[in-house]
């Protein structure tokens, strides 16, 4: 049964101006959830028993619609740039008018009281306020779950606030178009309207946390995913969206802490989130059995197709986005670690999805080749992330996840330069992208050569083999890796011209020298030193 409302005080809901409190459902099951979206005709079950969804307009995150209120707290301390918008006191108070206004006015809003943060020392109590059932069961999913006996006395350090219909005037809240996000720590808010994609929600308490951990607590948060070994070995594996890192940490040798979202404190290792958000994209049980197992009741499927005439999901079909996505509870994924939190890493992983084919499947990186790739963080955008990418592209995102940081991406790889050191962690670059060519020409490194070439660095199978040294990029790469052809593990050899490969290579490497120029100056000389010669 589900909580009754008044255990969350409707003076709460009140007080934030949302006046019909009698539509409040709060603190819902997932079934209970499930029932209420198909009874408003907003999702239909497929052949086992998840709820398939559409987001609508916005089937990616729209991070030029994303904005932190510049005010007394974030003035100084917020790196402004094209990730990070600022928007005026102002305009935040007009949009969570709008926002409350609207919300009032609806038959009903599903409410739901959450946390972020596996480690209690960094636990942040988030309640979240939703539109539609969907957003609300993917809030289940995602997020940390209290016990019912903390229910009673849950207090909020956060609000996140879904208007999903709500269409702004642009003009009037001081936005590029009619949906934004916006992000105030001084009311400790994250407001979103006119999108109904559900990862603005995960993102946007990434983003506060990458503020709070780093800039108060001295924690280093990472865009990443982690997991561990028998021996207690933890493994954490770095990269964008479509890199892999869903997919290369759900290991059926390895208990898994989480997909996507962790912190590195002193002593450990720990999970954000309570859930995954993997893509489905082109899902088969063979290559991905996890997450094609994890697609059942109380599981939420984004923006799928179906084989005519049925209700079974064709993985294959991007006619609506090549970003299908399904989340589902941490606890849905046979292998997962609980308390999701693990000791001090072994291993780093840096995944980049090399959209030109020139990188070697795995290198292993001195420091400071590791210091230069965090901070440059090269991979591709893959179709579907976001608005309006729609193939591959050639990007480098600060530390494996720009988009997300609010303090200048320096900080973050000074604490992981630090960490990385301080516990001699072994770092792995691995090119989950293109082989024999760029894309178009080339062809996708087969995903069981990449987990063959991950279990051997995570079982010391690589530490005696020779190595080959890049003669553009300078990373040392293996001449053999047990379950790996030979000829693979040296890219040049994958092309037809040698020649194309050189040039290209030296392309590559023209564009990661560029891009690192704005942080030279904040670097030390053998950071400097591990960057390409061409």
């Amino acid at each position: 049964m589900s909580v009754p409302t008044t255990a969350i005080r409707k003076e709460s809901l009140l007080n934030l101006g949302l006046k019909n409190t009698e539509s409040v459902h709060y603190q819902l099951l997932p079934e209970e959830l499930v029932q209420d979206t198909l009874r408003l005709g907003e999702g239909i079950l497929n052949d086992t028993g998840a709820l398939v969804i559409r987001t609508g307009q916005f089937t990616g995150r729209s991070p030029k619609d994303k904005f932190t209120v510049k005010d007394e707290i974030t003035a100084s301390s917020i790196n402004w740039n094209e990730f990070n918008i600022p928007i005026d006191p102002h305009y935040f108070d007009i949009i969570f008018k709008k926002i409350t206004n609207y919300l009032s006015e609806r038959k009903e809003i599903w409410v739901r009281d959450c946390y972020a943060c596996a480690d209690p020392r960094y636990r942040l109590n988030i309640r979240v306020i939703n539109e539609k059932p969907s957003s609300n069961l993917f809030v289940y999913n995602m997020f940390l779950r209290p016990r019912q006996e903390e229910l009673h006395h849950f207090k909020p350090d956060w609000h996140l606030i879904t208007a999903s219909e709500l269409k702004l005037d642009p003009k009037e809240c001081g936005i590029r178009q009619q949906n934004v996000t916006i992000v105030s720590f001084k009311h400790k808010m994250i407001l979103i309207a006119g999108s109904g994609y559900t990862g603005e929600m995960k993102k946007g308490i990434f983003g506060i946390l990458n503020f709070v951990l780093p800039h108060d607590k001295n924690v280093l948060s990472m865009h990443c995913s982690a997991n561990i070994g028998k021996r207690g070995d933890t493994a954490i594996f770095f990269g964008l969206s479509g890199t892999g890192k869903t997919t290369l940490s759900a290991d059926p040798e390895r208990k898994l802490i989480g997909d996507d979202e962790h912190a590195w404190t002193d002593d450990n290792i720990f999970n954000f989130e309570g859930g995954c958000y993997a893509k489905t994209i082109n899902l088969t049980e063979d290559k991905e059995p996890e997450i094609y197992r994890a697609i059942r009741p109380g599981a939420l499927v984004e923006n799928v197709s179906f084989f005519p005439g049925t209700n079974r999901i064709n993985f294959e079909d991007a006619s609506v986005t090549e970003n299908t996505r399904v989340s589902y509870p941490l606890y849905f994924i046979s292998n997962a670690q609980e308390p999701s939190a693990g000791g001090l890493p072994k291993n780093i992983f840096f995944l980049t999805c090399d959209a030109f084919g020139i990188l070697p499947p795995i290198s292993k990186l001195t420091a400071g080749q590791a210091m230069y790739q965090f901070i440059s963080g090269y991979t591709a955008k893959v179709a579907g992330t976001e608005v309006g990418v729609t193939e591959p592209k050639p990007t480098f995102s600060a530390c494996f996840g720009a988009p997300f940081l609010p303090l200048h991406p320096g900080k973050y790889a000074e604490m992981l330069g630090e960490k990385m050191l301080k516990n001699m962690v072994s770092v792995w670059l691995v090119n989950t992208g293109w082989t024999g060519g760029p894309y178009g020409t080339g062809r996708r490194i087969k995903l069981n050569f990449t987990r063959a070439m991950i279990a051997a660095a995570l079982e010391g199978k690589l530490t005696n083999v020779a190595f080959d040294k890049h003669p553009v990029f300078g990373i040392a790469f293996p001449k053999e890796c047990p379950g790996v052809p030979a000829e693979i593990l040296n890219p040049k050899n994958t092309w037809a011209d040698p020649k194309a490969y050189d040039e290209k290579a030296r392309y590559l490497a023209g564009l990661f020298v560029k891009n690192f120029e704005k942080y030279a100056a904040g670097v030390g000389k053998e950071v400097l030193a591990a960057g390409p010669c061409y």
